[in-house]
């Protein structure tokens, strides 16, 4: 399977580039997060004509997330049981069984600032999430959870940690959040590298902050050991970023079985390249 996550930033301000991606990329499964497209509005036809079958979660405006596959979408589910809002719950999560992999895709709550409701919420909000996991947990179908994160799991994934002090994104809670994530038997998929460039996958829009690599790797790809053990490559499509009018993010793809696209190894583990 190939298996990519995407905060698109508009789905229908991206859609050309989107199309053109997934026709270059092929993968089998894309998690989409920040589609801001309503249901109705998302462009099914357009993906299908490419092969996917689509299922999206929006309520218009705001977030919004979807998966497309091209290998079965089956057992779709939007939200979970518990699931907080601020006040009512939001478009962030969306779950679909996928060639018998449970594939999940999810955008956290930015948070804003540690002394804001909206903080609070994220971290309500992420507690909920693992619940709901724990009970998704099956030994004989592999799991993975794709997407926006909206924290960064160490210092490493920030381009210059002293700037963050007392941000969002980085704060103790935060990164407890994640690591009680991991301790349902979740596994990094795209860890950071030993060497090499860093594979960070947001850039803010500011003038020359993506070209100077100031960036963060808050977009994630958590899995199971069943899909973990079989990952054999793993890259952050840079070139995605790149041109007019993209994504403040960079999409990840994720192989697994064969190796099927390029990513030279840069640490131990799965091959994990930024190209």
């Amino acid at each position: 399977m190939r298996l990519a996550t995407w905060n698109v930033n508009s789905v229908k301000a991206r859609l050309p580039r989107l199309l053109a991606w997934l026709d270059d990329t092929r993968p089998d499964v894309v998690c989409l997060q920040e589609t801001k497209c309503p249901d109705g509005a998302f462009p099914v036809a357009e993906v299908g004509e490419l092969g996917y079958l689509a299922a999206s979660h929006s309520n218009g405006r705001w977030n919004g997330v979807a998966i497309l596959s091209r290998v079965g979408l089956d057992d779709v589910v939007v939200g979970f049981p518990g699931e907080p809002g601020f006040p009512e719950p939001e478009a962030r999560s969306l779950a679909a069984t996928c060639a018998g992999v449970r594939v999940w895709s999810i955008y956290v709550p930015n948070g804003r600032t540690p002394d804001s409701p909206h903080y609070t919420y994220k971290l309500s909000w992420l507690a909920a999430l693992r619940d709901a996991l724990a009970d998704e947990l099956r030994p004989d179908r592999p799991l993975t959870v794709c997407g926006d994160y909206n924290v960064a799991p160490t210092d490493a994934d920030v381009w210059d940690p002293a700037l963050f002090v007392g941000s969002t994104h980085v704060t103790p809670a935060e990164r407890q959040a994640l690591a009680e994530l991991r301790a349902l038997g979740l596994r990094d998929v795209v860890p950071t590298p030993m060497k090499g460039p860093h594979p960070y996958t947001y850039w803010d829009y500011r003038a020359g902050m993506f070209h100077q690599n100031k960036g963060m790797r808050i977009d994630l790809v958590y899995a199971t050991d069943g899909f973990a053990d079989s990952v054999s490559s793993a890259y952050v499509d840079r070139e995605a970023r790149k041109g007019t009018g993209p994504s403040d993010h960079a999409p990840i793809v994720v192989d697994t079985g064969p190796a099927a696209g390029p990513a030279p190894a840069t640490g131990t583990g799965p091959a994990v390249a930024v190209l």
